[in-house]
């Protein structure tokens, strides 16, 4: 029976590679808009990666820029490019898969930033990841259990990250399940952003909200076909519910259309992300950020669109 599951995945995985190795790369790569100190500027660079700016703090959350995931061919370019980026001040790790602990990214930022600024960004990981990015170069690398938090402190100000269950896996490898694995609330102000890192729908939404209250929540809405690949990756349908458990103010879909890990349609999850939020009343509080255009948040105030990135030289408040 070993050998039947083996067989069956190893072909799932040889059509998944064949039918990325076929699909033109789409998307556009530009800078992004540098946000002020008391604005949340958040930039979208595909997959689970996201470029946050918040108290005046510039981190990183899963940074993936490969153009091809071991095997599988990246089908969105990035949104925005290592050299495109300002120094960061930090780089949070939600676990250990290989598309969203990509080692190459990190080491890149962490070379970059040096050159830029003379420092390094501090890594803040799960507890169990910090030994598989130990020899990135990184200022110092912070493992947190489940509601666990560190203050972050760059240049420009702070903010606090706070680590966050999740319903999924942490293992490098094969074996090493020792491994955390999580999300993360950061909030600086009157600003709060919530990545749930990969996750299925869990009844942990409510306490989140509940505890953490964060405004705007990266959901992740891909990777769910077939169906018992929800028991560790959300469909939309369930990213929605435990969205309005957590009350939020703004979804932002994550984790689909950038890599083919899966069998549903590229195009499936947004369109029943969408269909299912018109169902729910809450259209209205969707963001489907493009690859590369920043999004800039006031206190109290929408987030205000940006259909074209301004140069990255603008200076904080």
């Amino acid at each position: 029976m070993l050998n039947i599951t083996i067989r069956h995945k190893a072909k799932q995985f040889s059509r998944l590679v064949r039918e990325s190795a076929l699909h033109r790369r789409t998307g556009q790569t530009r800078p992004p808009v540098l946000a002020a100190r008391d604005e949340l500027g958040l930039t979208f660079i595909g997959h689970s990666s996201f470029f946050v700016q918040i108290g005046g703090v510039s981190c990183a959350i899963d940074p993936n820029f490969a153009k091809w995931l071991v095997f599988l061919k990246r089908l969105r370019r990035p949104g925005t490019l290592v050299r495109h980026l300002p120094p960061l001040d930090a780089v949070l790790i939600t676990h250990a898969h290989f598309d969203h602990l990509h080692k190459p990214s990190l080491r890149e930022i962490v070379r970059f930033t040096k050159q830029q600024s003379g420092r390094a960004p501090v890594a803040i990981v799960p507890k169990g990841v910090g030994d598989v990015i130990v020899d990135l170069g990184f200022k110092s690398i912070v493992e947190l259990a489940w509601w666990q938090q560190v203050q972050v402190h760059g240049e420009h100000g702070s903010c606090t990250v706070t680590h966050t269950p999740a319903r999924h896996w942490g293992a490098r490898m094969l074996k090493d399940f020792h491994r955390g694995f999580g999300g993360y609330v950061l909030r600086a102000g009157d600003h709060s952003v919530y990545h749930a890192g990969d996750t299925a729908y869990f009844d942990g939404f409510t306490d989140i909200g509940e505890r953490l209250r964060p405004e705007i929540a990266l959901m992740p809405i891909g990777a769910y076909s077939p169906e018992s690949y929800r028991n560790v990756h959300a469909s939309p349908e369930d990213a929605l519910r435990g969205f309005v458990e957590m009350r939020a103010r703004w979804f932002v879909p994550m984790h689909f259309g950038t890599f083919r890990l899966s069998r549903e349609p590229m195009d499936e999850p947004i369109e029943r992300l969408l269909s299912g939020a018109r169902d729910m009343g809450i259209e209205d509080r969707m963001l489907v950020l493009e690859e590369g255009v920043t999004r800039i948040f006031h206190s109290n105030e929408p987030a205000r669109k940006h259909t074209e990135s301004v140069s990255p030289k603008r200076r904080r408040a």
